[in-house]
């Protein structure tokens, strides 16, 4: 008898895929950014989070304190500015529309008001190429642009941790922990590597033998694939 699918165990939610409680030190988005002037806020610590990549810092304003992404090169005592009219100094929150051609850019709005959507991973930027009247040109970090309106918010910079992915991890436990804290299980296995009664794609000769492309209204054992595919395979030119 074989096991259940991946996709059908992890919806059961048993231990392997469940994500832990508190992995993520706090929920990053901004809040209360004023509209008109500006406030000042104070670097008072640089947080580890394991659900992240990046750090996070914890700045101290005079009534509140929150975490934002820290960008490279901040340290603790640093001011941050956070409005309309803060200066552009790295990890200071502004709107797109006031920031300068070609200067890097992190933790992104991708509509006004959402929090910070894009370009939030370790040693990640965006770069500002151009403003028109309401909207703002972006280049991500995958040389997709963008366009997004200049009334949404961003942080200066780039992001902090650049040089995490570049230390080796050595040995297979501490990689299935690391993943385990960004509620990813690893490691994963191919379909084609798996038995006949464990993968509809199992079974032959390490090839799927059938086509990938899969119904959305498919049940749990058959929704593998390439799921609701406009097309697969090779463009003809």
């Amino acid at each position: 008898m074989g096991k259940k699918l991946h996709m059908q165990r992890r919806g059961k939610g048993s231990n392997a895929y469940t994500k832990l409680p508190n992995h993520a030190k706090a929920d990053v988005v901004f809040r209360g950014v004023p509209d008109k002037g500006k406030e000042i806020a104070e670097v008072i610590e640089l947080v580890h989070d394991p659900g992240r990549t990046p750090p996070l810092m914890l700045l101290k304003y005079d009534n509140k304190e929150e975490m934002m992404i820290a960008p490279e090169g901040i340290k603790i005592g640093d001011k941050v500015q956070v409005g309309a009219d803060a200066s552009l100094g790295i990890g200071s929150i502004t709107s797109i529309g006031r920031i300068p051609e070609s200067m890097p850019i992190y933790n992104i709005e991708v509509t006004p008001g959402d929090g910070g959507k894009l370009v939030r991973a370790a040693g990640s930027f965006a770069t500002v190429i151009s403003h028109s009247s309401n909207t703002s040109m972006i280049r991500l970090p995958s040389k997709q642009i963008i366009e997004v309106k200049n009334v949404c918010l961003a942080q200066i910079g780039v992001t902090a941790g650049g040089g995490a992915t570049m230390q080796p991890i050595l040995k297979a436990g501490k990689h299935h922990y690391m993943m385990h804290a960004k509620n990813i299980r690893w490691p994963g296995n191919r379909g084609v590597k798996s038995n006949p009664v464990d993968h509809p794609f199992g079974g032959k000769q390490h090839h799927k033998g059938a086509s990938s492309m899969t119904s959305r209204n498919a049940p749990p054992g058959a929704k593998v694939g390439h799921i609701a595919a406009r097309r697969v395979g090779r463009k003809k030119r």
